[in-house]
Order: structure tokens, then sequence, then C-alpha cells
């Protein structure tokens, strides 16, 4: 058995409707009540805020809402966030919304918690100083399981992403109300299950940290996510798939939290650096390329996947079996399948290969060390 250290969140409940009792539920967890709500305008738009601020008002919560969260996020947004806080002398925050505002908000409260540490001075691994002020996570999207990880993503220039790993990016309160992503648009619900899907393969195949716990969160994960993704995309209100996906979108993220994804994600950022595609969406363009490069040492494990999800034997090569399972899933979802289909230039595909070098904190993590050269290639392929 494995020297292993695994952490996640010390409390997640899971209850269709229960974003209607947020207030009560934060309420009876924590004495703090200036409540810093982080979201975005969409979200605000589409009147999913409205009943969430009269609840937390209700329940004694005076509430200030930044909702100027974007798609990667850049350092800009994170800094008038928590600006917009201090100001209100905030002692609480509440992450609502899709990976990006959840990844600000945890940052933001960290940087509200901290003894005057700079956000430059947290980016890496295991670098963040002092405590945070309480803070709980509610998803919107079933596919980032930031709300379980110790890691957000910022943009750090016009095209370059950075993250920050630590310990005190655990939220103190998860809920999981799959009701939120009942609206969620077809392609979304296909990219963010993608994307899902991706944090648990990456978990299962990790040259580093992988154990026992990730790769039995990991396996359920996926189980979860194949069987649920394509019921979900074809009906959005089907209450049993859309419980299932956030469901294992949560667990996929405890599983990376602790065995660290790789080359997939690594070629991933810079599709949303130079072209804005939706992290989720750039995940699934690069799984098939990266699965199949990968297959020369991760054989043993995808013939494992291969019987958790159930696939048909149609071949004596068990992991050909669930590369290619997983292929025809992403074809039936309704997503995007090149590179070209999102816009994204061939004479780009070098400057992307590049920029996805610089993304060792994940390449190190791959089953199967990747070069300029191979990088180049497998966007070839995806295009």
């Amino acid at each position: 058995m494995p020297t292993f250290d695994f952490q996640t969140v010390p409390s997640i409940q899971m209850e269709w409707s229960g974003a209607a009792h947020l207030g009560e539920r934060l309420a009876a967890r924590f004495p703090a009540r200036r409540l810093l709500l982080v979201t975005d305008a969409g979200l605000v738009k589409a009147g999913l805020i409205e009943p969430i601020l009269a609840n937390l008002q209700s329940s004694g919560f005076t509430v200030t809402i930044f909702d100027a969260v974007v798609a990667d996020p850049p350092e800009s947004v994170l800094h008038a966030c928590v600006q917009t806080a201090r100001q209100q002398d905030t002692d609480i925050v509440l992450g609502f919304g899709g990976g990006s505002s959840l990844d600000v908000a945890k940052l933001a409260a960290v940087l509200l918690g901290s003894t005057g540490q700079s956000l430059g001075d947290m980016y890496g691994i295991g670098k963040v100083q002092g405590d945070r002020l309480p803070l709980a996570l509610v998803p919107t999207t079933s596919g980032t399981g930031s709300e379980v990880t110790n890691i957000s993503i910022i943009t750090t220039g016009e095209t370059t992403k950075m993250g920050v790993v630590s310990p005190q990016l655990y939220a103190d309160y998860v809920l999981l109300d799959a009701e939120l992503t009942v609206g969620l648009p077809q392609v979304h619900t296909a990219a963010t299950g993608i994307d899902a899907m991706v944090h648990a393969i990456e978990a299962y195949t990790s040259r580093h940290k992988k154990n026992p716990l990730s790769d039995a969160l990991a396996r359920e994960a996926l189980r979860l996510l194949t069987t649920n993704l394509v019921p979900a995309c074809q009906d959005g209100a089907n209450r049993s798939a859309r419980e299932g996906m956030l469901l294992g979108a949560m667990l996929a993220g405890q599983a990376f939290s602790n065995s660290p994804v790789a080359a997939v994600h690594a070629l991933a950022y810079p599709l949303g650096g130079h072209y804005h595609v939706p992290h989720g969406l750039s995940n699934a363009l690069m799984l098939g390329p990266v699965l199949r490069f990968n297959a020369k040492a991760a054989a043993p494990l995808y013939a494992e996947l291969a019987e958790v999800i159930a696939v048909p034997a149609r071949s004596a090569d068990r992991a050909h079996d669930f590369v290619e399972a997983m292929q025809a899933l992403m074809d039936e979802s309704g997503a995007p399948r090149r590179l070209r289909d999102v816009g994204v230039g061939e004479n780009m595909l070098a400057l992307l290969a590049s920029d996805a070098m610089k993304q060792t904190r994940l390449l190190v993590n791959n089953p199967v060390e990747v070069t300029e050269a191979d990088a180049l290639q497998l966007y070839r392929e995806a295009f």
C-alpha cells in the first residue's frame, strides 16, 4: 500500500432545491454576517441570484454582490472583487456559479484573510501563508469540481494562466443543488461534463500522487459521468441525470485535487488564453489525442476504466476499447470535436505548442513525457 496524504473539504451537502435555504444553512454554520457573494452577471440576469439574496438577507446576512466575474478571470477581476469586499468589511465569502466564480471566491477569501501577502507570491504549490475568511461554495455547473479543490486558476497576461495550489483554498462548506444546473444549455452541459471526465481519467493515470482513495473517487466519478452525460444533454430537466452529473463532477474534483491532472489540461490552457475557448470545451477537444498518446504507458489503467464503465469488449485490447468508447461518448454529447470548429487557426498550432510547454506544473504528472514536438502533433491531430 503506498504512503499517501488525502485532503478535501470538511462539509458537503447535496440537496435538490437546497439553494432556496442557503441563508439558513450558512447562518447555522458561521457566526459571520457581512457576506460577499461572488458570481457572474449572467446568473444575475437569469434571475438565479435574486431569491438567494432574499434568503440570505432574511437569515440575517448583510450581502454585497460582486458579479463581474468572467470566464478565464484576469487578475484585475480578482483585485476588484477584493477591493469591493474590503470596502464593506466582509467577514465571509460565498462563491456561487461556475468554476471561474468559485476560483475568484476562493482566492478572494485568502487575500482578505491574509496578512499582506501579494497574489504574485501565492502562485505555485503550497505558497499561501496565513489563513482566510470563512468560505462557502455553490456550483451551478457540473464540470470543474472547483467547489472541492484547493486550486484556483487566474489569467495572468494576454494569453497566460497560473495556478494557486494550497490547502487554504479548500472551502468550509459546499452545497450541491443540481436544480441550479437545469438551465445549463446542451453545449455547456456537454463541455463541462467532459471536463469532469477528464479530471477523473487524469487523476486515475497521474504519474505523481496517485493513491487508492483518489482512484476510488475517480472510478465512481467516471461511472456517474459516463452514465448521465448523454441523458443530461438530451433532457436538461432530467433530475436523476443532473444529480448524477453534479455528484460525479464533485467526486472527480476530490480525486484530481489529490492526484493532479496532466497533459490534457496543459494543452487546453493555451486554447483558453489565445481563443477564449471555455475551459471544459478545450479539455474536450484535446482529450482524444492525449488519450491515444498516453496509451503506450497508461493502457493497463485504461483497461481498468473500461471495466468500470462497462465498455463492451469489441477487441482484445481493452485500452483501445476504452479510448474508442470515450470518443463515441463525446461525439454523442454534441460538443464541438475539432479545433477548427472553435476558430483555431492552423498557423497558430506551433505557438500553442510552445505555450503548452510552460505548464510544467501539469506536464510533470503525465504518464508519458510530452515534448514540444509531441504537443504540436497533438494539436495537429485535434485540428
